[in-house]
């Protein structure tokens, strides 16, 4: 008979946990949660040592299916991964023990930032601070675009439809509807393809992924309620990168419903760099500004929840999805998409950000250095904040 222990690291799933098991579970993740600074590159990286080279919970080949069936799901996917690894350890138990311990400490840390924050942040000193961090975030999201496009751009085709795309982006069009619509054109395109063996013109109609621009309109009163839905619809249906929740809360909590400002969605994206854990962090930074402790729990609940719905759902389709021609063919027009609104923001955040030469200067330095050296985006914050606290002491 195998072990069970064996039997998990070989890819099987128990049928019931043992305590000492989701113990297990609880105190790695809780801990990797706590210490996993760097984005989800380096938090993959780092559940890889852990679970594959260190504790062989999983195999290499079972750690490379778990990460390409997340990045084929809406949602956080260094979360995503962390929820399959906690099912093929201890079944559905785990899958909801590794998932939450991953995300608490982060929660924990974000939110203890925006009580400070709520508290201290019209202070002038940390005005002076901020000033100088919100250029580097600018850099951040730089980086990271840059990355995503050089894997999301596949073809002359999937550019076109980029292009077209940040158009409409930056002409008001609807966040999901850029995202959707450009996942259909290259899939149909692909079908098409397969249908008649011959090759499609490069023609992207971007009547198609227009909607009518925003419109500005009163602020909606908050509730908790709706911000659960609210942030339970962008954990439904954000891919590609976190950085493209910027997108949607830019267009949904900024521009919509008025609930925060450019600069507070800056100050957010920046508490959720310098922390450990999920970039969806961000979202307990802004609940807790719109709606204190209780606005923070019920928007890292919603905006987590969809991934554990998904993670348990897609575990037994991954196989059939990942073959799929066309289902590859839409998370490639998806990704492109994704990369048009992430360009599109980071334009609108920008003028925010940068609102003199010095700012500027920054956000050019730091976007060199990241690109080029790639360091952790967390000592170039740090180093924004000492430059931005030294500018206006001086008077510069």
């Amino acid at each position: 008979m195998i072990p069970e222990e064996s039997m998990a690291a070989a890819g099987g799933v128990s049928g019931t946990a043992a305590p000492s098991e989701l113990r297990q579970i609880a105190f790695s993740f809780l801990r990797l949660g706590t210490i996993a600074f760097g984005g989800p590159a380096a938090h993959i990286a780092m559940m890889e040592e852990e679970f594959v080279r260190r504790r062989g919970w999983v195999s290499h080949a079972d750690f490379l299916d778990m990460l390409g069936a997340s990045n084929l799901i809406p949602g956080p996917s260094s979360t995503e991964v962390a929820i399959h690894i906690g099912h093929q350890r201890a079944g559905w138990k785990g899958l909801v023990v590794a998932g939450a311990c991953f995300i608490l400490p982060a929660m924990l840390i974000v939110m203890a930032c925006a009580w400070v924050y709520a508290a201290f942040g019209a202070l002038p000193q940390v005005q002076s601070i901020m000033y100088g961090v919100k250029p580097v975030i600018i850099a951040v999201v730089l980086q990271a675009l840059w990355g995503l496009a050089r894997t999301a751009i596949k073809g002359a085709f999937v550019a076109g439809v980029g292009v077209v795309a940040t158009a409409a982006a930056l002409a008001g069009a609807n966040v999901l509807a850029v995202l959707l619509a450009a996942g259909v054109v290259v899939a149909l395109r692909t079908w098409i393809n397969r249908r008649t063996g011959g090759s499609l013109a490069a023609f992207v109609p971007a009547a198609s992924m227009l909607a009518p621009a925003a419109i500005a309109a009163p602020a909606v009163p908050i509730s908790l309620a709706g911000l659960f839905l609210v942030f339970l619809k962008f954990g439904a249906v954000v891919f590609g990168s976190g950085y493209v929740l910027l997108a949607f809360l830019q267009a949904d909590l900024v521009s919509r419903l008025h609930w925060l400002s450019q600069a507070q969605l800056l100050d957010a994206v920046a508490v959720g760099q310098v922390t450990p854990g999920p970039v969806f962090t961000t979202a307990t930074f802004i609940g807790y500004l719109l709606g204190g402790l209780p606005g923070a729990v019920v928007a890292t609940v919603a905006i987590f929840l969809p991934g554990f719905l998904f993670v348990a759902a897609s575990r037994p389709l991954i196989p059939r999805i990942r073959s799929s021609k066309i289902a590859g063919a839409f998370l490639d027009g998806v990704n492109a998409g994704a990369v048009a609104l992430m360009l599109a923001v980071t334009w609108q955040l920008s003028r925010a950000a940068l609102v003199d030469l010095p700012t500027a200067a920054i956000a050019a330095l730091s976007a060199v250095i990241l690109i080029r050296f790639r360091i952790n985006a967390a000592w170039l914050i740090g180093a924004g904040a000492l430059a931005g606290f030294a500018l206006m002491r001086t008077g510069l």
